[in-house]
């Protein structure tokens, strides 16, 4: 008898602890880090190639799929920072307006260095809770590379092909997202985000096209409280 109260009192204690971690999970001063994947979708409104060139010529630029790690640090019971990790992403810059349907013009990898501040909405202790984050990013471009298609449509294109830099630039990123929890510990975390980007890429021969990427970045992953 003598024994069976004491396993029924230890298996209590045990669960007013996992009780309490759980209760605590989302407080101040608390971690979480998660892992899943992002898209980067821009959303482009870009402007015309400079002289010399074919009238109308724009740009398209394509999405990309990557793995990402997120680290959030609780500062108060609903404010936090967290910091999203991902490997570069790679884009396909494609011709557009009078070139449609030519194709790939080039390539161009872009690394997003985000800091974002989020307000966690209830309590610290309910199991879904919604979130609006604010963030800055630096969007870096490089090693952007010319098709074989653009050195044939630019009437200046050199003798070993066309090359190109892209600009990188600062972007302001508002964005919206929810935690719920599976259990004390683990957690499943989606949002969304979008940056007001403009940047410009040169081309090694001189000319010039201004674009807003304004990409929209779509986020899942699942982590842990600790």
């Amino acid at each position: 008898m003598h024994k069976y109260t004491s396993m029924t009192r230890l298996a209590a204690a045990v669960a007013l602890a996992c009780g309490a971690f759980g209760a605590q999970a989302q407080t101040a001063g608390t971690w979480s880090i998660s892992a899943g994947a992002i898209r980067i979708s821009p959303n482009v409104s870009s402007g015309t190639l400079s002289a010399p060139s074919t009238a109308g010529l724009t740009v398209g630029i394509g999405g990309d799929t990557q793995p990402t790690i997120s680290v959030e640090r609780m500062l108060t019971d609903h404010w936090a920072v967290e910091v999203p990790i991902a490997p570069a992403f790679t884009h396909s810059i494609t011709g557009d307006g009078a070139i449609a349907g030519v194709g790939e013009i080039g390539t161009v990898k872009a690394l997003p260095i985000s800091v974002f501040a989020r307000y966690h909405f209830f309590e610290a202790t309910a199991r879904v809770r919604p979130y609006a984050m604010l963030g800055v990013t630096y969007a870096k471009f490089y090693g952007a590379r010319g098709s074989a298609i653009l050195n044939a449509l630019n009437p200046i294109n050199p003798p070993g092909g066309t090359t190109l830099s892209v600009e990188s630039r600062f972007a302001l990123t508002p964005g919206f997202g929810v935690t719920a929890m599976i259990n004390d510990r683990w957690f499943v975390d989606a949002h969304y985000a979008h940056s007001f980007l403009k940047t410009t890429t040169t081309l090694s021969t001189g000319q010039s096209i201004t674009t807003k990427i304004n990409p929209d970045a779509f986020t899942i992953g699942v982590g842990l409280h600790f």
